[in-house]
């Protein structure tokens, strides 16, 4: 008989230790890039009202994961949908279950750690000012991450409702909240874009010389205008946002001229890509990838064993 792991919400946020889901990101990447893990296409099983997805990933060396995922009209939010699941981590060598935790906060910090990670790597190293565009959980999580990690480098937060705006922008101790998001955006260094749009929010003409701006959200339309798509040099996690539709795919790498090329952001963190060149604009689109699930689990899981956490329940 074994034991699992249970680790409630409030746990599983305790347990993701920022600057070690950082590196474990990046392993990650990296290990995507050098095509080291196994990650199928994502499958979901669909009702009237919603669906649940099935993503399971195995990165060597930070373990055997799946994550389920339900995603469901939000009445108390028109127009807007719910995302609620579970984690399981399994050991890699025996297939034991070894924990379950909760999806959102994991979600959250790893995927603001992947753009945070393709900053560093893209962004020019005299980037200055960030702008952070949304004002919902990935917003938050990502502002909450800069903070952790560089408090002083100040962020201008922008979104429709200037109230959550100024809820994110409190979240970091140099941050503000912008007019708009034209004001946040023009002169930033880097962008951070975040928002559920079904439309662009993000104009080319706002962005300077020399911008990196990292697009995590457009699950249901595009964030950025064709434009900006169409002057930067591309990034992403996987080649297969580019080459998978929608929602597995990213909207806004759609039917790329066949010139075009998305380099991985593994493939720079590792050395095999140079990354920036001079004052380009770069663009890292995130669409999400299960190898990042299963190292966030890996750090929820060490942490919360080293401080005593969770409640182990018999299998």
């Amino acid at each position: 008989m074994s034991e699992i792991l249970f680790l409630d919400g409030a746990q599983t946020r305790a347990a993701l230790e920022p600057r070690r889901v950082l590196d474990a990101v990046a392993t990650a990447l990296v290990a995507i890039g050098r095509d080291e893990v196994s990650v199928p296409p994502r499958i979901a099983a669909h009702t009237p009202h919603g669906l649940l997805g099935a993503m399971p990933g195995h990165v060597p060396g930070l373990g055997l994961a799946a994550k389920l995922v339900s995603v469901f009209a939000d009445p108390a939010r028109p127009g807007r949908s719910s995302h609620r699941g579970i984690v399981a981590l399994f050991d890699e060598t025996d297939g034991r279950p070894l924990a379950l935790m909760d999806a959102e906060p994991l979600t959250e910090i790893r995927t603001a750690a992947t753009a945070t990670l393709s900053a560093r790597a893209l962004a020019r190293p005299d980037a200055g000012r960030v702008a952070v565009v949304g004002t919902g959980a990935q917003a938050r999580a990502q502002t909450a991450l800069l903070a952790a990690l560089d408090p002083e480098t100040p962020v201008l937060v922008a979104g429709r409702d200037p109230g959550r705006a100024g809820s994110v922008a409190a979240l970091h101790p140099a941050g503000r909240v912008a007019e708009s998001i034209e004001e946040a955006v023009r002169g930033a260094g880097t962008v951070f874009c975040c928002t559920g749009a079904v439309r662009p929010v993000i104009r080319r003409a706002w962005l300077a010389p020399g911008t990196h701006v990292s697009s995590v959200g457009g699950s249901h339309g595009p964030e950025l205008d064709a434009d900006t798509v169409r002057d930067a040099t591309l990034f992403a996690e996987w080649h297969g946002a580019a080459t998978t539709r929608p929602p597995s795919g990213a909207h806004e790498l759609q039917d790329l001229p066949p010139e075009r090329s998305v380099a991985l952001l593994g493939s720079v963190l590792g050395g095999e890509h140079p990354g920036r060149r001079d004052d380009e604009l770069t663009l890292f689109k995130s669409t999400g990838h299960a190898a990042l699930d299963v190292a966030a689990a890996h750090v929820a899981d060490a942490v919360a064993r080293a401080e005593g956490w969770g409640t182990r329940v018999a299998m």
